[in-house]
């Protein structure tokens, strides 16, 4: 394990290459667009993955989801601007937006220092909670970023 000093969390060492590796936490759910979902009943908080942080480098504007906007499976959520480029989030859930993390209007960074913490996007409360087994588990996903 090494720590990576813009983080406040432990990455993985990749032995044979001698690089860190992206978190992947246990317990999450994964899109193959690199969001993550965590679910507590029916809802569930979205945010970017430690992966997508590191391909975008520097966060330096948010565009949040309408508190209220139902979205469907697959529809974009909002934006992230980085100093290479601008994302769109999608949402991997259909619901309704009963939430957005107004302090990444203020610090957008936030997304590159805690991406599993205090960098979640939104939370959406979901009309199909089975939508949320069908993305892929951080084994799934640790794999995906392995091709």
């Amino acid at each position: 394990m090494q720590r990576n000093p813009r983080k406040p969390y432990i990455r993985q060492l990749d032995t044979e290459a001698g690089t860190a590796m992206s978190l992947v936490p246990e317990g999450l759910r994964y899109t193959k667009e690199h969001e993550w979902l965590r679910t507590e009943g029916d809802v569930s908080t979205i945010g970017i993955t430690d992966h997508a942080q590191e391909e975008l480098t520097d966060i330096v504007y948010v565009e949040l989801p309408k508190i209220g906007a139902k979205v469907k499976k697959g529809d974009r959520l909002g934006a992230v601007e980085s100093v290479k480029t601008v994302s769109d989030i999608y949402s991997p859930v259909a619901g309704e937006v009963v939430e957005a993390n107004q302090a990444l209007n203020d610090a957008p960074g936030i997304l590159n220092h805690s991406p599993y913490e205090k960098g979640w996007f939104a939370k959406v409360r979901m009309s199909d909670p089975s939508e949320a087994r069908q993305l892929l588990d951080a084994a799934a996903y640790r794999k995906l970023l392995n091709e």
